[in-house]
């Protein structure tokens, strides 16, 4: 073989080295075509490999970041959870109306919380009662995932996290759109679509942020009172659950839901299969929602988030077994939505304590939201507050509960603790022990203040964006339209066109 022929069959396997193995392939062939060492050469133009000194961090900081991004995916994967069981326990009527406000909700959320709520509630503002970065749309000095003493910028209070920043907004962006959809449920069947969406993200801007600054963002309830929520009981649930009880008290009960006397009449469900599947889904999810707050699994090999992950569960089956038990004795038959709301209120009940409890306690915490919510829903309809979803019940009640048990169930005292990383070591902090382990009353009094200061904002304010609202652009539909159902008259669609329900007995 000539030379020219080498180097030409040499050119066209440096091309074929360069699809199969990048540039480097690509230069060590055509260095082999010139007739060189490619051993020689390549070994001189490659960098010297990292030390273990310097990729522990960066595989520490990659572990944590993934760990946080999957767990953030489950929590959004919810949206499906909550449109599955709003949908199924509304009327058939209703379907798409209830399925297209749960999917545009997070998108009117998303816009909100970038443009505003991130800054107002993690920015810069130690015990103040909003955040203050100075800036907005997520623009303020950052150097994450430096952390604690090594971190320089305005998002201090969540500086403990050894992950991006993007990694940490997107985390707290699906934990305000879970707190929006809450809303949807209680006010189902009834309001009008764009008041909802023009409601979505006013709560993102003038709510969810400065409650979640008091709480998250080191402001008044965290700094002044110690207060805590691991996951979200109050940040996100009662949040969502005041929001909600104002909503469906000013839009009132659904036509026919009582009758001339004040009777309480049953407006059931449409589809409990789609209700099923939604709650399987939330509790599938809530594995993203709690044992992702640990937000990264270096620091300890995953152990607090394995801990986080089977108290999660074991409150949602205690409390599933319970709810079910006392909606047999109470209504006479096993309830499925009561069951299905029974596992909701063990998942929202545990959500504050869970890494900060056992699973003994869990199971005992699971079983109390059981019972409260098939009290609750009962009490709501008897005092004609029309829930379609039991919302209020399951996010509002059973989220105080969940609150409150932070200072009964916690432990041991965890208020010096501190992360140490190879980012740098930060101050964590967390409860002290709680009443039933020795540690008095201290923390359950802080955590009786954080639900009172929550309600306190939450409530009025909700209710001022919702008069507002009805007095602009309007807040319930005409009552020929909710009679015929808000499918046709709010999107000119229907879920089953075409489907006739027939009975033959």
């Amino acid at each position: 073989m000539t030379r020219f022929h080498m180097f030409r069959w040499c050119c066209i396997a440096a091309v074929v080295a360069a699809v199969l193995f990048g540039p480097s392939g690509f230069s060590t062939a055509l260095v082999f075509a010139e007739g060189e060492n490619p051993s020689t050469a390549t070994a001189a133009a490659m960098p010297a490999p990292p030390t273990v000194e310097e990729m522990v961090p960066k595989l520490w900081v990659a572990a944590d970041t993934v760990w946080v991004l999957v767990c953030g995916m489950l929590v959004f994967f919810m949206n499906l959870g909550f449109g599955c069981v709003e949908s199924g326990f509304a009327r058939s009527k209703n379907c798409v109306n209830i399925l297209s406000k749960n999917f545009v909700v997070f998108a009117a959320t998303s816009l909100a919380y970038f443009l505003f709520g991130w800054d107002l509630m993690f920015g810069a503002g130690d015990g103040a009662w909003i955040g203050n970065s100075g800036s907005w749309m997520v623009g303020g000095l950052d150097n994450s995932p430096a952390v604690g003493d090594k971190y320089q910028g305005v998002y201090g209070a969540i500086s403990w996290a050894s992950v991006p920043l993007w990694t940490k907004f997107f985390f707290q962006l699906v934990f305000a759109g879970t707190a929006a959809t809450i809303v949807s449920g209680a006010v189902a069947e009834r309001i009008k679509y764009h008041t909802f969406v023009l409601f979505s993200f006013l709560m993102a801007l003038v709510i969810y942020p400065v409650t979640g600054h008091w709480i998250w963002g080191f402001g008044y309830l965290a700094k002044e009172w110690n207060f805590w929520d691991f996951a979200g009981c109050s940040a996100v649930h009662s949040v969502g659950g005041w929001a909600a009880l104002t909503g469906a008290m000013i839009l009132g009960p659904r036509i026919g839901k009582y009758s001339s006397t004040g009777k309480v009449q049953a407006l059931p469900g449409h589809n409990m299969m789609a209700a099923f599947i939604g709650c399987l889904v939330l509790w599938f999810g809530w594995f993203g929602f709690n044992p992702g707050s640990t937000f990264g699994v270096a620091a300890d090999g995953g152990a607090l988030a394995s801990q986080v992950a089977v108290n999660t569960n074991m409150a949602a089956a205690a409390a599933t077994l319970t709810a079910t038990l006392t909606a047999w004795l109470l209504l006479g038959k096993p309830d499925i939505g009561m069951t299905l709301n029974g596992c909701l209120a063990g998942l929202v009940g545990i959500t504050a304590s869970a890494a900060f409890t056992n699973i003994q306690c869990s199971a005992i915490i699971g079983a109390i939201a059981g019972v409260l919510v098939v009290l609750s829903v009962l009490f709501f309809d008897r005092i004609k507050i029309d829930d379609p979803v039991g919302a209020t019940s399951v996010h509002l009640v059973c989220g105080i509960f969940g609150t409150l048990c932070v200072g009964l169930f916690t432990t041991s005292d965890l208020s010096t603790t501190v992360a140490n990383t190879p980012m740098g070591a930060a101050a964590v902090g967390g409860p002290y022990a709680g009443l039933f382990f020795g540690g008095g009353t201290k923390q359950l009094i802080a955590q009786l203040v954080g639900v009172l200061l929550v309600g306190a904002y939450v409530a009025p304010v909700s209710a001022i964006c919702w008069l507002i609202l009805k007095a602009v652009v309007g807040l319930r539909v005409a009552p020929q339209e909710e009679i015929e159902g808000l499918d046709i008259g709010e999107h000119g669609n229907e879920a089953y066109h075409g489907f006739v329900m027939v009975r033959t007995e």
